[in-house]
């Protein structure tokens, strides 16, 4: 079957068109077209409550895009998911149904469980092993909120969602580039606090492999590797310890919007907000290796992530 998904977040609205297949007892996908839009359609939600005129526009205008694909490609089945920023929006309905009127789909505003669940399903690969007895963190950083999920071979054992996404946490404390010590200190204790909600529910020391998903933790990756473009087969699967994870972060949140703008590998709408996102990465790496004790000392990144997860989940 060829299926549709698109993963609408915070910062970005991603398509995915794949084709469907069983292989030795477990769905796979085959990618037709893969695109990703930065529409920033959570830009000041986190101050007003509000989707902005301008970014629901924007949002609308990269969905007519991918309705000329998916009827190009005739796609059989279709999924449209979105997370944070219309999770947190006074004013979704009008989203809900711009959306509806152009795809014909009703939109899923899923919590963050459910956001989670898919993250894990999508990017639990990256791992390769089947061992029941590993324990694998899959790490989804969006740009309204970060998803900490808990699993194996077996499914999810534990998952939360908290409000600490790119997006957000950069409208909130970064005002400056690049931002300073302090400014960079308030992000690093929302993340401590996020991470001390997050032990609540989820017993990060029982992990025994991290992984992390999506666009700023890509980019850092790409940003390790010193890449000369960003090249998702080199990116994906990637395993770096941790100290080279916290020496890109501190790099990629030091230099100025220019020097950032210049990187090869660096998306033109992950310029303002990859400084916020490497403060948050680089904690969580730290925060993971001293709940595990040292024994989680490497992170994998994966370019396989909720947007996998939505398309395999139309075949169950």
């Amino acid at each position: 079957m060829r299926v549709g998904a698109i993963d609408c977040g915070t910062n970005s609205i991603r398509l995915l068109i794949a084709d469907t297949r069983e292989e030795q007892g477990r769905d796979v996908l085959e990618d037709v077209v893969r695109e990703m839009r930065v529409v920033r359609l959570g830009q000041g939600v986190d101050a007003t409550g509000w989707l902005a005129e301008a970014a629901l526009e924007r949002t609308f205008a990269a969905t007519d895009e991918y309705a000329r694909l998916l009827k190009e490609h005739d796609v059989e089945q279709l999924r449209f998911v979105a997370t944070s920023a219309t999770r947190d929006a006074g004013n979704r309905d009008v989203f809900l149904a711009g959306i509806r009127e152009r795809l014909g789909v009703t939109p899923e505003v899923i919590n963050g469980d459910e956001e989670a669940e898919l993250s894990f399903r999508g990017a639990s690969a990256a791992v390769g092993g089947t061992d029941p007895e590993d324990r694998v963190l899959v790490i989804d950083l969006g740009g309204g909120s970060t998803e900490f999920v808990l699993g194996n071979s077996q499914g999810v054992r534990a998952e939360r969602s908290v409000d600490i996404g790119c997006v957000r946490l950069t409208e909130r404390h970064l005002g400056s580039n690049p931002p300073t010590p302090e400014q960079q200190e308030a992000v690093l204790r929302d993340v401590d606090h996020a991470v001390d909600v997050v032990l609540q529910t989820v017993p990060l020391a029982e992990a025994t492999h991290l992984v992390g998903v999506a666009g700023t933790i890509t980019t850092v990756t790409a940003h390790a590797l010193g890449l000369p473009d960003y090249d998702p087969a080199a990116i994906d699967g990637a395993e770096l310890p941790a100290e080279r994870i916290a020496q890109a972060c501190r790099e990629l949140t030091g230099m100025t919007r220019a020097e950032r703008a210049a990187l090869p590998y660096m998306h033109e709408g992950r310029v303002d907000v990859i400084g916020g996102g490497a403060l948050v990465w680089r904690r969580i790496v730290e925060r993971v290796g001293a709940a595990t004790g040292g024994r989680v000392d490497s992170a994998i990144a994966s370019e396989h992530d909720i947007l996998d997860g939505i398309a395999l989940s139309q075949v169950d």
